[in-house]
């Protein structure tokens, strides 16, 4: 049976479901509000994670980055597992292991024990993500239905965002950093107790034969070449650098090979050919690397700058991430009538403007302008997401959900690493490219101010008031130049995804 046969035969075989269903789906939103609010607590923990730990530079983009990207490895893998020994299995092993190691790095004494644990997150992670996505294809059958399950899916993302942010200020106002990494502990019981019950565990009824080789190729396809943008972002280029990308490729060719003969792949490579399913994915990829360059920088403003508190700065968030969540369920009913070629392209145009918005805003001392940007490209995030997310799920069999999902949590991941490696990458460069600090400055202090826009307030707090000031007011001058070069970038990139809905969506429809 060919891929279009038997997605005619799934939409044929679709049954509305009831309030079990529904059940289901609120059960199965815990791990991702878990997820997403350990995302988002960690942009906002940064700048105090950076005064207790005293993390280098690189160290810092690794403690952001190392979740990522161990999870971008092992996403296709975790997802093609679940296909074949259970959905709903991998999902509470993924949900109960994040929980622990989330313990462990709570308690991190240094920058590498941290980013070990962040690692240590994203092996349970990666079960996690593609799980609960394929678990809404199993249990929503019906489109109209599905597509509302995904768009509240992509709200509980946007919710998470906001509601991390705001918890996360809470305990940073009354305890250590470490605190933040708790928050999984009370999501995970409920988790454990009602998933067995309402959520059903579906898999492939004919799965292939587990490939050790694929998997590895799988890995070997996406670590060397994230890292190797990474590095090259932070470090510039190298012969090594150029090693790692020529891995991965190599890799990446023999992964496609491998999976093109095999009688039953791990990932379907034909679901590339289809253009809503391709360009779905790539409107992920890029809409995530601009959103989270934008929220690399906008918490280190925001806190260090401006002088807000923790809970300060998450709150004055919370408009652009409600604005997601709102324009995600608003665009469910215009999906179905719309084709996504028009949908996405209108929606991102609204995250245009709000980075466009941000370069403008950036060197003013209050923090409105940023807010009112990010409502603009909340607005259009959330609308794109919803629609390219349900797109990936509807062109992919029941029997491949997880390894479909997978693929789009992949370009999810690999967009976060890319907008904290080279977004976050091209700022850093320019903070210290402008940086201009006092004379007198010891070599260590101005070492250290040059690092990173924490590193030059900690120093900052060594100085009497007069040069505190000076060093604090060259530091913001310099990162600011940055965020305002980035901001453009971001654009750049929200307009490519909407070039890019526009052209490799065709004829796709959202609609039954």
């Amino acid at each position: 049976m060919t891929l279009t046969e038997d997605l005619r035969l799934a939409d044929a075989q679709a049954r509305r479901v009831g309030i079990r269903g529904w059940a289901a789906l609120v059960v199965l939103m815990l791990p991702v509000l878990l997820v997403s609010v350990d995302n988002t607590v960690l942009s906002f923990v940064l700048p105090e994670i950076t005064l207790a730990l005293a993390p280098s530079g690189t160290q810092q983009l690794w403690i952001i980055d190392a979740y990522p990207l161990v999870l971008a490895g092992l996403l296709v893998t975790m997802g093609a597992l679940g296909d074949r020994f259970g959905r709903r299995r991998m999902l509470l092993v993924g949900a109960s292991g994040f929980a622990v190691i989330s313990v462990l790095a709570a308690f991190a004494p240094n920058a590498a024990l941290l980013i070990a644990g962040r690692a240590g997150m994203a092996v349970f992670g990666a079960m996690i993500m593609p799980a609960t996505l394929s678990l809404l294809r199993s249990i929503f059958t019906d489109r109209d239905q599905r597509r509302l399950a995904i768009a509240v899916w992509a709200s509980m993302f946007s919710a998470g965002a906001a509601l991390g942010p705001i918890v996360g200020g809470i305990l940073l106002e009354h305890f250590a950093w470490g605190s933040v990494f708790l928050m999984p502990v009370p999501v995970l019981i409920p988790l454990l107790v009602l998933a067995p019950v309402l959520v059903p565990e579906s898999k492939d009824p004919h799965p292939g034969r587990i490939d050790p080789v694929g998997i590895l190729l799988s890995m070997l396809a996406l670590v060397p070449i994230v890292y190797a943008i990474k590095e090259a972002a932070v470090n510039g280029l190298s012969g090594t650098i150029g090693l790692l990308v020529a891995v991965g490729l190599v890799s990446a060719v023999l992964f496609v090979r491998r999976q093109l003969a095999a009688e039953v792949p791990m990932l379907d490579m034909a679901l590339f050919r289809r253009g809503a399913f391709s360009g779905a994915i790539l409107v992920n990829l890029l809409s995530l690397m601009a959103l989270v360059g934008f929220l690399y920088f906008v918490a280190q403003h925001l806190q260090l700058i401006l002088g807000m508190g923790p809970l300060e700065a998450g709150l004055a968030l919370v408009p652009g991430l409600a604005a997601m969540v709102v324009s995600g369920l608003v665009v469910v009913p215009i999906a179905s009538r719309v084709s996504p070629r028009v949908v996405i392209p209108v929606a991102l145009v609204f995250s245009a403007a709000g980075y466009v918005m941000v370069a403008a805003w950036a060197g003013r001392a209050d923090a409105g302008g940023l807010v009112l940007a990010f409502v603009s490209l909340g607005l259009g995030i959330g609308a794109a997401e919803t629609v390219s997310n349900e797109l990936v799920l509807a062109s992919a069999p029941p029997a491949k959900a997880g390894a479909a999902s997978a693929v789009s949590e992949t370009a999810y991941e690999i967009g976060s690493v890319l907008g904290t490696a080279v977004l976050g990458g091209i700022l850093t460069a320019i903070y210290r490219a402008q940086l201009v600090l006092p004379a007198g400055l010891g070599d260590a202090s101005a070492a250290a101010a040059r690092e990173t826009l924490g590193g030059a307030y900690a120093v900052a707090e060594s100085l009497p008031e007069t040069a505190a000031a000076v060093v604090r007011d060259a530091a913001g001058a310099a990162f600011d130049s940055g965020v305002a070069v980035t901001s453009l970038i971001g654009a750049g990139l929200v307009v490519l995804a909407a070039v890019i809905a526009a052209t490799t969506l065709g004829r796709s429809r959202t609609a039954s």
